[in-house]
């Protein structure tokens, strides 16, 4: 942090860089993730006040956007002050001035309580034998995003092939929000899938997904981002094959939202 009237003695493009680091230092204190040591400490006043301070040292700036300082003025001018979208507009806009637009991993995102209301650890609740089996997911943003979906829609189990990337890749925990590490999963072929499971692939050439009739329990089966489930997966998925139609040219969907839709829509049918 940076007494705000200093921030007048530096050039432009340092300054700039030193608000953007600031508000993103701010964004973190806010949320409760700032590391120790660099919590808000300014005695001289609020962190509220402080905001405004850097936000009214940015509005100066020449290159701001005329867009972008409106919407900042309308945040500080909110009565209660939102210190998080009023220091994460201003981060933005400089980020996008100095040409440095953040990346995934640079999102500044609340991570989720674990904890439920009398401080003990939350039981996850989710359907019972709702299962998938990710075959040779090699993304681990993708692999993170599946973990997320799958918790978020009351899966209850993850299987990972052997050719699936690690879901502890600091990409796929970014993804996956704190559910690789709440979501129950495993490693395992698909030979060694539960043989007294429904199992079915999500797949092109099968059944439209609004008219499969997805079973009370299962696994299913997402293939890879490059070729899709293989021909052993396909063979192992005796319940059936489902497909969800599209019509563009590319007639193609990430894998990660693929799956989202395919749990709406089984979750729906139960």
């Amino acid at each position: 942090m940076i007494n705000p009237n200093k921030l007048f003695q530096l050039a432009g493009g340092q300054q700039r860089r030193k608000l953007a680091l600031c508000f993103g230092a701010l964004e973190r204190d806010i949320l409760g993730m700032a590391e120790k040591g660099s919590e808000y400490n300014f005695s001289s006043m609020t962190r509220a006040d402080y905001i405004k301070a850097l936000c009214r040292v940015f509005l100066q700036d020449p290159k701001i956007s005329l867009e972008a300082a409106q919407k900042i003025e309308d945040a500080l001018n909110a009565n209660p002050l939102d210190e998080r979208l009023a220091c994460n507009l201003a981060r933005n806009e400089l980020l996008s001035i100095i040409g440095t637009f953040p990346a995934e991993w640079d999102l500044i995102i609340a991570p989720h309580p674990n904890l439920s209301q009398d401080g003990t650890v939350a039981k996850r609740d989710f359907f019972p034998g709702l299962a998938v089996y990710a075959e040779d997911i090699r993304s681990p943003f993708n692999l993170g995003s599946i973990f997320r979906t799958a918790e978020g829609m009351g899966a209850e189990k993850i299987y990972l092939s052997p050719g699936c990337c690690n879901p502890e890749h600091p990409r796929s925990l970014r993804s996956g929000m704190g559910c690789v590490q709440t979501m129950g999963w495993q490693r395992a072929s698909l030979d060694e899938l539960p043989q007294d499971q429904n199992i079915f692939v999500l797949e092109t050439g099968g059944t439209p997904i609004d008219e499969f009739e997805f079973p009370k329990s299962g696994i299913c089966i997402i293939g890879s981002e490059e070729l899709g489930a293989s021909p052993q997966a396909l063979a192992k998925a005796t319940y059936g094959r489902v497909t969800i139609p599209m019509k563009g040219l590319k007639a193609s969907l990430n894998v990660g939202v693929a799956f989202g839709i395919l749990m709406q829509k089984w979750v729906e049918a139960l």
